[in-house]
């Protein structure tokens, strides 16, 4: 038998969550897809205590992770302190020199807009730093 590819075993986490967290991690999903046609897919840190892995969205490198939790579903933008934010979307690793995050709470409004144009952001700061 074939290893799933990331597309699927991400499909697979997603389904198998069954619950809000399932669905705001495929909607936003789909708007890294919609923001970045040329996204790939990985999953990434595999273990475990975690063996289904993390969903990671590349471009040129990591753009953003999607993990879940009990609570919460975080997307860590690699490079999130070198972006601009003017919806001010980050609200979680705020400290960070490097990396910042979204929480998205059950019943969070997603500013789909503002979330393609942090996308499409971290794609040409990473595409900026291969040069």
């Amino acid at each position: 038998m074939t290893e799933a590819t990331p597309s699927e075993k991400i499909d697979r986490r997603i389904a198998g969550l069954g619950d809000w967290r399932g669905a705001m991690l495929g909607r936003l999903r789909a708007l890294i897809k919609a923001a970045d046609p040329d996204v790939e897919e990985q999953v990434k840190w595999a273990k475990p205590s975690n063996p289904s892995g993390v969903p990671t969205w590349e471009h040129a490198g990591i753009l953003c992770t999607g993990e879940v939790y009990k609570a919460y579903v975080k997307l860590t933008f690699a490079r999130g302190a070198s972006l601009p934010d003017p919806a001010g979307l980050f609200n979680a690793s705020l400290a960070g020199g490097t990396r910042r995050a979204i929480d998205f709470r059950e019943g969070d409004d997603v500013d789909e807009a503002a979330f393609k144009t942090l996308i499409q952001a971290a794609v040409a700061e990473n595409v900026a730093r291969r040069g």
